[in-house]
């Protein structure tokens, strides 16, 4: 760590026509929020550094020699409820998981050996709210594609490759790729909208403007709770679009959730936007 932030690896967009995934490994994307374990401190930290504060019981099993690099995860299409348990819940951490797919202090040898480490502490430590994310090999492009529209089709986030062999870089690294066919975005929170006939007297939509400057209105994705009690005005809300319009507004935007651990908002990346096959 250096002064509040983490020091983590970051993946790149896969680019298919720079990029061949056979032998790659290949995983779930987690939509979740990141969360480095240090095991000096028995914490776990956001990115920026802030500490998230679970129950002492589901830290059990976790180890006190090596720092882990995971997601702390509620389930398929259930951001928003995770980052409600991690930011306030204390019983409710019953339902989210420690799911990992990293082990930095070992960082200096191949993926495949801290794999190893990491199935082996499972086994002995047995961690009761921990898992580790499954890693398989890619047999091929049309393999990662045919993968990417199955967990897509269970409301999965997308995929992750990893590459064979390689150490664990901090920042963002080619050995890390991510493939995702919706891109994710954050706004800033300008304005409520007043909701109409079944949202009448609640919040209908929330305006929102991008890092770009662009403006635009979200709805879609807001449940009850968060009409009742939409995220206050200068706030950060992640979305998510599959493209923007030609004014360089999101088309169809879905809300997510709060952004955790964001200070200013970032724009979709569509220059590199995998489109499935």
């Amino acid at each position: 760590m250096k002064g509040n932030s983490v020091d983590v690896v970051l993946a790149f967009p896969w680019k298919p026509d720079e990029v061949d995934p056979t032998g790659w490994w290949i995983s779930e994307k987690l939509d979740g929020v990141r969360a480095f374990w240090n095991s000096k401190r028995g914490k776990f930290y956001s990115r920026n550094g802030n500490e998230f504060v679970p129950p002492s019981w589901f830290t059990k099993g976790l180890p006190n020699d090596k720092d882990l690099d995971g997601e702390l995860f509620g389930g398929r299409g259930k951001f928003q409820s995770t980052i409600s348990i991690v930011k306030a819940g204390v019983e409710e951490w019953k339902n989210v998981r420690y799911e990992i797919f990293d082990v930095p202090t070992l960082g200096k040898i191949p993926f495949e050996d801290r794999m190893n480490y990491l199935k082996k502490m499972m086994t002995e430590k047995k961690p009761n709210y921990a898992k580790l994310v499954k890693q398989r090999l890619a047999k091929s492009e049309r393999d990662v594609y045919d993968e990417l529209e199955r967990v897509e089709k269970l409301g999965a986030e997308g995929l992750m490759l990893r590459k064979p062999g390689s150490l664990y870089e901090t920042g963002r690294s080619k050995t890390l790729l991510k493939i995702k066919t919706f891109h994710d975005g954050e706004a800033v929170v300008i304005a409520h909208e007043p909701g109409k006939g079944k949202y009448l007297r609640q919040c209908g939509s929330l305006l929102c403007r991008m890092a770009s400057g662009k403006e635009f209105k979200v709805g879609s994705g807001m449940n009850d709770h968060d009409r009742v009690n939409p995220p206050p005005i200068g706030s950060i809300i992640v979305y998510k679009c599959q493209e923007l319009s030609n004014s360089g507004s999101p088309r169809f935007p879905v809300y997510l959730g709060i952004a955790l651990d964001k200070d200013k908002p970032t724009d979709p990346d569509f220059d590199q936007k995998v489109k499935a096959k």
